[in-house]
């Protein structure tokens, strides 16, 4: 990614994106609240401050380090939208043992 390119950062108690340039090694903070962003990625696209189920569902992919980053051609991929998608795929790492980000990203529970 060049110098100028921008990718979202993330305050989750503010529920609010910012897009900023990227790097790794620059502590950002929310103009808010003053409090850490995290890297969402490139790909990320921001739910409305509204919708709680969403953010708490961006929340728990955040945490689990899963962001939003341009694949080569089609973009991140499958992340979950709603609480209920995460519980059931948590439920699904947990039985089988598949790492947490792995069963967060995948599009269809066996």
């Amino acid at each position: 990614m060049s110098g100028h390119a921008k990718t979202s950062y993330v305050c989750l108690p503010c529920r609010a994106a910012y897009k900023q340039p990227y790097g790794p090694k620059r502590q950002r903070v929310c103009p808010r609240c003053a409090g850490p962003l995290l890297h969402a990625g490139s790909a990320f696209a921001a739910p409305p401050r509204r919708d709680v189920a969403a953010w708490r569902a961006l929340t728990a992919l955040l945490n689990a380090g899963v962001g939003f980053h341009m694949g080569c051609c089609d973009g991140p991929g499958f992340r979950p939208r709603t609480p209920r998608e995460i519980r059931q795929r948590l439920a699904h790492a947990h039985r089988t043992g598949e790492p947490i980000s792995r069963a967060l990203t995948r599009p269809e529970l066996p």
